[in-house]
């Protein structure tokens, strides 16, 4: 079922707002650190859930048991955006599978991708996704790597404009798209962008964060571990005494934080398979926000490794 936030969250934004001079803001909706969404103020959750990879498998008896817990875990800790796009295999089938098993009113903010070339694929394979994830219709459809952007960002505004999904958007994974990104975020009427970010990764800081801030778009990071690379360098180090002030309890967490305390970013999509590292990237969406103090300190503290 797709997500809908409810009155008590605007109620919370307004108050927040009002006392505010900044924009985004962080605040807490039952315990759980949420971002608005500014082109229309509906709060989210800023960790969310990638798939790709994790989901993209043919369900074993061990693993639909496996992957069900990593969903319930996700939604017991305040997960809501869960992101998937055609590209990754079966990964859309199986998330939407397993939801459909889970007992409960599993409510989510439900999100995927167009990734074809022609204005009739493009239609056809937001179809299909549809029926594969079992939603009514999207919260979001964004343009996976720019492909065929043009014809397929038509298609999206007018589907917006019809009702048949909530926010359209772009995204990216690659730093050669950067220049063509933010062209499309200067000149065009986008909900959301979804690019690469994170510690070791910093060139987003450049033109996409700041871009987003002006042009009042929401941010989506992927690959905020760099594809696992930086626990190489964080392995069998201790956590520094800074993580205690910042409610970090592992490095994984350590490193969502430091993306979490740029202001432009709204939501971040680990992917994982496995409950107990679903646990600990939660746990990086409750407690403390760096400052920019702290923000700075850890860059410090990474680069000391």
């Amino acid at each position: 079922m797709p997500y809908t936030s409810n009155r008590r969250q605007f109620i919370q934004l307004a108050t927040v707002l009002m006392a505010s001079s900044f924009y985004p803001i962080s605040t807490r909706a039952n315990n759980v650190i949420v971002r608005p969404i500014p082109s229309s103020g509906e709060l989210l959750p800023v960790i969310g859930m990638g798939s790709s990879q994790t989901f993209d498998v043919k369900l074993t008896e061990q693993l639909r048991e496996q992957l069900t817990e990593t969903l319930e875990i996700f939604f017991n800790m305040g997960g809501s955006l869960i992101d998937s796009s055609p590209m990754y295999g079966s990964a859309e089938s199986v998330v939407g599978e397993l939801l459909s098993r889970l007992n409960g009113d599993n409510k989510f903010f439900a999100a995927t991708k167009v990734w074809t070339k022609g204005k009739e694929q493009g239609i056809e394979q937001m179809r299909q996704s549809i029926k594969r994830m079992r939603v009514p219709k999207f919260d979001l459809i964004q343009i996976h790597n720019l492909s065929d952007w043009k014809t397929q960002l038509q298609t999206l505004k007018q589907w917006k404009r019809d009702g048949k999904v909530r926010y359209i958007g772009i995204t990216t994974s690659h730093k050669q798209k950067h220049a063509e990104v933010a062209a499309v975020m200067r000149n065009e009427a986008i909900d959301f962008v979804q690019f690469s970010y994170n510690i070791n990764n910093r060139l987003a800081e450049e033109k996409l964060l700041p871009l987003a801030q002006e042009r009042s778009i929401a941010t989506v990071i992927n690959r905020p571990y760099q594809m696992a690379q930086l626990f190489e360098k964080s392995k069998g180090k201790p956590l520094p005494e800074l993580a205690t002030e910042i409610d970090c309890q592992s490095w994984a967490q350590f490193y969502l934080k430091f993306i979490l305390a740029h202001p432009a970013v709204t939501c971040i999509i680990p992917a994982t398979s496995k409950p107990k590292h679903m646990r600990d990237n939660m746990g990086a969406g409750l407690g403390a926000v760096p400052n920019e103090e702290q923000r700075q300190q850890m860059l410090k503290v990474f680069h000391s490794l």
